[in-house]
């Protein structure tokens, strides 16, 4: 509890456990004299171990897959302590969602390295991206719809002048497609809920998430930095560019890793499918994901304790009228 009095740095670390790959994000949280709150980023590690490709076609994950995820796991857990990360939290999306051996193998490696793996659900998901996104919007009036395209699933939210209105999950994702593991009543419900939600917030554009749209928004030729987006027809010109070519001719002509070559053309279809049917004419672009998320909220339950210890908040058990000392 004293660390948390003290007006220091202080260092949040994010475990985001994809069906592509899995990234480690450390921040540095610092305030000033007037209390304004600045985050910087102090490391990114990004390892396509690419689970989807074991759980949507054998339904788990392969022995030499789990390996490489322990070892991971140990890497990461030594990187935090040498950052002198106060907290973490690690998530883990669609892939582990669906794997029948996940809970099994989040509790070996819960034994063997101390890292702690929550499995959350696509609402979850959506609901903390959406978050992260809170402060990039304040000054955006209109209709947004908040989309992040991963390896197992697309999570969707909607925002009207800056209030979410719904949230949705679909197994929809980058790896399941070229695993031929999507089934066609989930493109139905997609098409479906976009095809409605068009028709009661029109003039809604896009914000796009995700390694897929970061890549391609810098890949375009044509885009507004300043206000970080590409429009739908660019998108479009670049895609159909990119679909004509097989993975090794997209690594040669357009410098891209083999994991990012496979799964870029996948990810701008989900894009493009949902940019059509809402009339999207923009997709903005702000280079921020699930990593970042986990961390704001892990800022916020600090702040919030914080700020019960200096009594600026009532203790929840002041809350409920139990007479108990807020110190204790």
């Amino acid at each position: 509890m004293d660390n948390m009095l003290k007006d220091c740095k202080t260092y949040y670390g994010a475990i985001d456990i994809g069906s592509n790959a899995v990234r480690l994000l450390i921040k540095c949280v610092e305030e000033d004299e007037q209390g304004k709150v600045f985050f910087s980023k102090v490391l990114l590690l990004r390892v396509p171990l690419r689970l989807g490709f074991d759980v949507f076609a054998m339904g788990k994950i392969s022995e030499t897959k789990e390996k490489n995820m322990l070892r991971l796991m140990k890497v990461f857990h030594h990187l935090m302590k040498i950052y002198d990360v106060e907290d973490y939290r690690t998530c883990a999306t669609s892939a582990m969602r669906d794997a029948k051996n996940g809970k099994d193998i989040i509790k070996r490696i819960k034994k063997k390295t101390g890292i702690r793996i929550e499995i959350i659900d696509g609402q979850e998901e959506a609901k903390m991206i959406y978050n992260n996104h809170i402060e990039c919007m304040e000054d955006r009036n209109g209709n947004y719809m908040y989309v992040d395209v991963g390896g197992g699933s697309t999570e969707i939210n909607l925002l009207s002048q800056g209030e979410l209105v719904c949230s949705r999950s679909y197994n929809i994702g980058t790896v399941r497609i070229l695993n031929n593991a999507v089934k066609e009543t989930e493109w139905e419900r997609l098409k479906k809920d976009m095809q409605e939600l068009a028709i009661s917030y029109p003039g809604t554009n896009i914000i796009g998430s995700g390694g897929n749209i970061n890549k391609l928004y810098r890949l375009a030729e044509k885009k507004d930095k300043k206000k970080q987006r590409i429009t739908v027809e660019v998108l479009h010109k670049l895609h159909e560019s990119l679909n004509k070519l097989s993975v090794e001719e997209r690594m040669e002509k357009y410098q891209l890793k083999p994991d990012r070559a496979d799964v870029i053309v996948p990810a701008g279809n989900i894009f493009l499918t949902i940019a059509d049917i809402i009339h999207a004419t923009h997709i903005y672009v702000p280079v921020i994901g699930l990593a970042d998320g986990i961390i704001d909220g892990l800022y916020a339950s600090h702040l919030e304790e914080k700020q019960k210890i200096l009594g600026i908040l009532p203790s929840k058990k002041d809350v409920s009228g139990t007479p108990e000392d807020a110190e204790e």
